[in-house]
């Protein structure tokens, strides 16, 4: 069978049989050579897990630490309560004053 080529169809008579093959060989290769650079950084060096082990607090010092924490979380509360509290007697204050305008209205229409 002679089939012509039309605009539509592509000549695959350039393509080498091997392209896929060579491909595949450099996935394989790349893939590779990762692996070897992740297994080359090795997660077991001692001398990081000692140094890391002595920038550490121990528990006392932890547990002293979140107590001051917690102090200073309960002070701040007990703050923003007191504020809070000054700011609503300031308000109860200010709503039982008179107002002016409503006592002069009530002198005219007692007139």
């Amino acid at each position: 069978m002679n089939h012509k080529l039309s605009a539509v169809m592509s000549d695959n008579s350039g393509r080498f049989d091997g392209e896929h093959r060579a491909m595949k060989r450099l996935t394989f290769v790349t893939i590779s050579m990762a692996i070897l650079a992740l297994a080359a950084c090795n997660k077991n060096n001692p001398d990081a897990v000692q140094n890391a082990e002595l920038n550490q607090p121990n528990a006392d010092q932890l547990n002293e630490l979140a107590n001051q924490a917690a102090m200073d979380a309960a002070n701040a509360q007990a703050a923003a309560n007191n504020a809070q509290e000054a700011a609503n007697a300031l308000n109860a204050a200010a709503e039982n004053t008179v107002n002016p305008r409503e006592a002069d209205e009530q002198n005219v229409s007692g007139m």
